[in-house]
């Protein structure tokens, strides 16, 4: 911004009132965030209490005393312990800055534990709590060079400091910050840039009311967004209003008031966009002004502690979080928890961390970047929480809104898509009822299944998937052995499927080297003529392209072919996300966006249906997720080809790009059932059919599903082998019974279909 611009906005600031900028501050957060407030669940570490400086107002500084002059390893970890036990995340190490400038005994001391500096010896605590207890280590030790930042950064998930203020004048005699050579603004300022350049994510922030004016505040925040925009470390600010405290030399200096904290919020709101998250202290407040501090723009509370105390306002006890999830929800809002480094920087944490920290913060976190805590991931067989609803947020209109749009037929845009994802708590819950409304309207309540089987023919494949654990190398297999069905054993297991009264028959497989599209059609003639009354159900776009590629024919030419052997439909694999910046990750050597709708757009036109799938919760967001709803929305548009859409959760637990530490671990549970909410209502009216991943879900997250838009199950599948190979845990097939202690569970009825949607009875063989 320039020099004009900068001046105009600060004199807007200045000049409005009250009123005004907490209307226009919390337009913005609402903008940024929705409803979503955050906090960390912290255990605060206070390594030394030894400090260089001799802040007027601070109480947690001491003097050499009687005490030991360092916490020791084992009351660090014993700390850190409890903290484990209460659920905590994060390890807040607050200390002094550098006692052993000033302190023969901070020198003494350090020696003993065989460390020349406070830093060094930080690192080696940090590193100890990591390893042996798994808590995010948050550094906050004061001034720092480059080469401290990167000396510490392999032991921290963030790090932060204070700028406090950049008005020089507070260090005059007689100010707050006289004879403290580290409160020195431009020392400050200079740490955050070496923050930004050691790519740390970095907390800071004001104290306002120590005898600043409002226009120097303003300064402040003014260098922290042009350090931020330089770097784009800054995780969040916080306005910190002073409170005078006995025994200090500041102990009459007035509190800065409510209003003036209110006031200093808004304005960095205003001043930091909004995408920044902006924190304030919950327990220097009366807990009613809590809503005003929302109002005024703060979406974080902050480190709250279940075990210590505010070692730096050890007078302000933090509030419970049953009461501050209260309060928080009486704004409007809904409370959510974060990691020590903030949800925007967790999304990429190859950029901010050492590899190790960036594998256990990318498996800990949802497509926001904040941690999954619901205890239940794809494939497994642990029950899935469903959506609680009740109560209604500050963001709650716009999200009816949006439900009624689509469910009136309307195409919502990536933006709105994106913000039916992010619904949390009560919201989630009003998606997943609006989707629900909806499917009883299209297409009533009776639950659908087929009766099917799966043949995945080979598990060979040239392609190296980051998400499959299915496929093998033509070398040393991994996790099972490698196999290649021959074309007896193929059709041997259709004509038994066929007289275990199944109506269809997937075929997918690997894509061998030795394939040809003659192999495809060979396959398809052993199926139809071992089990002629079989639906045959069969290959991706992945393998109509190797096919087509193969035989030198077009996908036209060579879908033609497939139909003209047996094949009827197809599957809508290999889709994953059809976003080709995140497919560069995941698959680079598959198909691209613009060829998997190629061949969809083709099999169409042929007469040759299939469904549609997403396969989500690895490296994607929420953005990728609407792309990929508008692309099927769009394409079904033209073609009216798409059966279903079906939501696929990865399954992480044996996934290669998991087990390196480049993915998450699948999505919670929130996400898992909004996506086939969302897609109910963002597919409505061109797909009326939204199919549960049994195999993916398990049966609780199916039966939770029945409740979020989805009306069909899928098939009974006998010898599922693909989720299995990642780790699933929800078996190779549900027979009939089990279908219909699922539908029941749901209150709702079953009936068996074929696989174009016809209905058929339990003998009914499709044709």
């Amino acid at each position: 911004m320039t020099g004009t611009g900068l001046d105009q906005e600060r004199a807007a600031i200045l000049d409005a009132s009250l009123e005004t900028l907490l209307e226009r501050a919390e337009a913005m957060t609402v903008a940024g965030y929705g409803a979503l407030v955050t906090y960390s669940r912290k255990v605060f570490i206070p390594l030394t209490k030894l400090c260089r400086d001799v802040c007027r107002y601070c109480t947690f500084a001491e003097t050499p005393g009687a005490r030991p002059a360092y916490l020791s390893r084992d009351e660090v970890l014993a700390i850190a312990r409890a903290g484990v036990a209460a659920g905590c995340r994060e390890a807040l190490f607050t200390l002094g800055d550098a006692p052993e400038a000033r302190y023969a005994a901070a020198r003494d001391a350090l020696a003993s534990l065989g460390h020349a500096t406070t830093l060094s010896y930080l690192g080696e605590m940090a590193a100890a709590v990591l390893e042996e207890t798994g808590l995010l280590p948050h550094l906050n030790p004061g001034l720092m060079t480059d080469a401290d930042y990167a000396a510490l950064r392999p032991v921290a998930a963030s790090m932060g400091l204070m700028l406090e203020t950049t008005a020089a004048h507070l260090g005059d005699k007689g100010g707050p910050h006289h004879g403290c050579t580290t409160k020195v603004p431009a020392a400050r300022l200079e740490a955050m840039e070496a923050a930004g350049r050691a790519r740390v994510p970095f907390t800071t922030g004001l104290l306002i009311g120590i005898g600043e004016t409002r226009e120097e505040r303003l300064d402040a925040l003014a260098a922290i967004r042009d350090s931020h925009h330089r770097h784009g470390h800054i995780q969040e600010v916080i306005i910190q209003n002073f409170r005078a405290k006995p025994d200090t030399k500041m102990a009459a200096v007035e509190d800065a008031s409510l209003d003036d904290h209110l006031w200093t919020i808004a304005a960095a709101r205003l001043m930091l966009g909004p995408d920044m998250t902006i924190q304030a202290p919950p327990n220097l407040h009366a807990p009613d002004a809590l809503g005003r501090l929302l109002r005024a723009g703060v979406n974080d509370w902050g480190g709250v502690s279940p075990v210590t105390p505010d070692h730096v306002n050890p007078e302000a006890p933090w509030p419970h979080l049953d009461a501050l999830a209260e309060a928080t929800a009486a704004a409007g809002r809904t409370l959510r928890e974060r990691l020590a480094i903030g949800p925007a920087l967790a999304q990429t944490p190859e950029r901010w961390l050492e590899p190790a920290l960036a594998k256990v913060v990318r498996r800990s976190v949802d497509a926001r970047g904040l941690p999954v805590r619901d205890g239940w991931h794809a494939g497994s067989s642990a029950a899935m929480p469903g959506l609680v609803g009740g109560g209604r947020t500050i963001v709650s209109d716009a999200i009816d809104t949006l439900c009624t749009r689509a469910a009136s037929g309307e195409r919502l845009d990536e933006s709105e898509i994106v913000r039916l994802f992010e619904a949390d708590g009560a919201d989630a819950a009003r998606v997943a009822a609006a989707a629900d409304a909806l499917r009883q309207q299209v297409v009533g309540d009776t639950v659908t299944y087929v009766v099917n089987r799966n043949i995945n023919y080979t598990n060979i494949c040239l392609y190296r998937c980051g998400f499959c654990a299915f496929s093998k190398g033509t070398a040393k297999a991994l996790r099972g052995p490698a196999y290649r069905l021959d074309l007896d054993e193929v059709a041997r297991r259709a004509a038994e499927a066929e007289a275990r009264g199944a109506s269809e028959v997937c075929l997918q497989g690997g894509i061998h080297p030795d394939y040809d599209g003659e192999t495809y059609l060979s396959v398809l003639r052993a199926v139809r003529e071992a089990a002629p009354s079989l639906h045959i159900h069969a290959f991706s776009p992945l393998e109509v392209t190797h096919g087509a590629q193969t035989l030198g024919l077009s996908l036209d030419a060579f879908l033609a072919r497939l139909k003209e052997a047996g094949l009827s439909t197809l599957p809508g694999t290999a889709a994953e996300i059809l976003d080709d910046d995140v497919r560069a990750v995941i698959c680079p050597d598959k198909v691209n966006t613009a060829e998997w709708l190629a061949v969809m757009r083709s099999a169409h036109a042929l007469g040759l249906r299939s469904t549609a799938t997403i396969m989500f919760g690895h490296v994607e967001r929420y953005a990728d997720w609407a792309r990929h709803l508008l692309r099927v929305r769009d394409l079904q548009a033209e073609t009216g080809g798409f059966t279903e859409f079906v939501p696929l959760p990865f399954v992480h637990v044996e996934a290669p790009i998991w087990r390196r530490g480049q993915a998450r671990s699948g999505p919670s549970a929130r996400e898992a059932l909004l996506m086939h909410a969302v897609a109910r209502l963002v597919l409505n009216p061109l797909i009326p059919n939204i199919q549960a991943s049994w195999v993916k879900l398990g049966e609780t997250g199916s039966i939770a599903a029945l409740g979020a838009g989805v009306n069909d199950l899928g098939g009974v599948l006998m010898d599922e082998s693909i989720t299995r190979a990642a780790g699933g845990e929800n078996g190779q097939c549900w027979d009939e019974a089990r279908m219909a202690q699922v539908a029941a569970r749901a209150g709702r009825p079953l009936r068996r279909r074929t696989t174009l949607y016809g209905m058929a009875e339990p003998a009914l063989v499709e044709g």
